[in-house]
């Protein structure tokens, strides 16, 4: 049975009880004490980006009957139209080759079950700036592994919305969304170098993924907003300022997502910072958040949903990064 309804994803309080109905998948952001992957039905995924106790609940909803399973280490759920899948790595010397196993693993899982899209996913990554027992920055380590796992799929695979970014404690939280029909528009910021073509010094391997995607789902357009940072071409602007960097963030984004450059994409419309539903603003210093959360307010609309988290951030020169679902 096909889905007859779009994808839902809300952020939320309340866990879904075991055995719950209509739930793709759900992503807890907590604690490092309660990290790791779950699976009675529905795949749950615990993020540690959380420090103080408080934390948040993203749930993706089904838009019709839901099958799930677990294969290796990954727990998914599909309902005949889009497939949740997700993965937690522990704690290792280096990460390439676990990060390659478990990529190869989501591309092997989604084409098996006919999923062959994916158009979103998600990467968090303990000590992310930090070195690896190699003395290669965990990141860069981590975006070797995922570079290579999509090699294997040919020059001209396309690459989704993603994001890459910080988590406390050591390990990697991953999840992803992928779909059976319509057809996902990678979208690219004009005034910055997309992440796959960026220079040899910022690593082995360039981060592997689009700036935003637009998805038609059953008639529904969705945007998919990568984590977004404050940088122009491929280098980074602000150095040390977290108010420059925020606005050159967002930005980045209203020119992302605005009617020109969509267009040019081949979609029909544009979206403002108002339209976004769905804000995640990920901060790196403790001290920053309030002013971030200052320099945000009134940006977003009345009805979006804005949560801040303070982790570490993909280069060591950024302060801050934001990303969105519409």
């Amino acid at each position: 049975m096909s889905a007859d309804r779009p994808l839902t994803a809300v952020f939320a309080d309340r866990e879904p009880a075991e055995g719950a109905q209509g739930v793709l998948g759900f992503v807890t952001h907590g604690t490092e004490l309660d990290s790791g992957l779950r699976f009675d039905g529905i795949p749950r995924l615990s993020l540690p980006v959380s420090d103080s106790g408080w934390q948040f609940s993203e749930t993706w909803s089904a838009g019709g009957a839901v099958r799930s399973g677990r294969v290796g280490n990954l727990v998914y759920a599909h309902d005949g139209e889009r497939l949740f899948c997700a993965a937690h790595i522990p704690a290792s010397p280096t990460y390439h080759e676990s990060t390659e196993a478990i990529y190869r693993a989501v591309f092997e899982l989604t084409g098996r079950l006919r999923y062959p899209r994916v158009f979103r996913m998600w990467n968090f990554i303990g000590g992310i700036n930090d070195d690896n027992s190699e003395g290669t920055e965990i990141y860069r380590d981590f975006c070797v592994g995922r570079a290579r796992a999509f090699e294997e799929l040919g020059p001209d695979a396309p690459v989704p919305a993603a994001t890459g970014i910080g988590a406390h404690g050591r390990g990697i939280g991953i999840y992803a969304l992928a779909c059976r029909g319509g057809l996902p528009v990678h979208i690219e910021n004009p005034q910055q170098v997309p992440a796959y073509e960026y220079p040899d010094r910022y690593g082995i391997k360039p981060p592997k993924f689009a700036r935003a995607t637009l998805l038609d789902d059953a008639g529904t357009p969705r945007l998919f907003v990568s984590g977004t940072a404050s940088i122009i071409g491929s280098e980074t602007v602000g150095h040390g300022d977290v108010a420059a960097q925020c606005e050159t963030t967002l930005g980045n984004i209203r020119l992302l997502i605005g009617g020109e450059n969509l267009r040019a994409h081949g979609g029909t419309r544009g979206y403002t910072l108002r339209d976004l539903k769905l804000v995640k603003v990920y901060v790196k210093h403790a001290a920053d958040v309030a002013r971030v959360e200052a320099l945000c307010a009134g940006r977003f609309g009345t009805g979006t949903r804005v949560v801040f988290l303070n982790v570490d951030v993909c280069r060591s020169d950024l302060l801050v990064e934001i990303e969105a679902y519409a």
